[in-house]
């Protein structure tokens, strides 16, 4: 799977927990786990496989009034994609590690898409774009510098 999303931060409820779902279930690597203690702050990074440049901040709620907002953020849910170049074969991989699909693939004008949950009901589209497309050309260029 490659990811062309640069510089996202998610709000997550536990950072163990999500730690172990990006980098167990969809095969993120860990960039950065430091502990801050003078600042009381964790910083968790973690990149999209296969991907040069991307990350993906993990965050915890920083004021308690922001915590009933997780998984509930940009007025419903945040939406993000995993662009990949071989969409049944992490499809299958996906479904095999119990990831919640909540629509199944389809065809579409730009390519094959399904969207899932991660663990705070975020929506994430699973994509393979077809060729020609604007995204086709960063998702394949990834890899082939992998």
């Amino acid at each position: 799977m490659i990811q062309a999303i640069v510089h996202i931060a998610l709000v997550v409820g536990d950072y163990d927990e999500a730690i172990e779902f990006y980098t167990k279930k969809l095969k993120f690597t860990l960039i950065e786990d430091t502990y801050q203690p003078e600042q009381d702050k964790r910083w968790v990074v973690v990149s999209p496989p296969g991907s040069t440049g991307c990350t993906l901040l993990l965050a915890k709620a920083s004021k308690p009034e922001q915590v009933p907002f997780i998984g509930n953020q940009a007025g419903g849910r945040i939406y993000l994609f995993l662009g990949t170049d071989d969409f049944w074969r992490d499809y299958q991989e996906m479904l095999s590690k119990e990831i919640e699909f909540v629509r199944e693939p389809r065809e579409q004008s730009y390519g094959t898409v399904a969207v899932f949950k991660d663990l705070y009901g975020n929506l994430w589209d699973l994509v393979q774009f077809k060729e020609g497309h604007p995204m086709y050309h960063r998702v394949v260029s990834d890899i082939e510098r992998k």
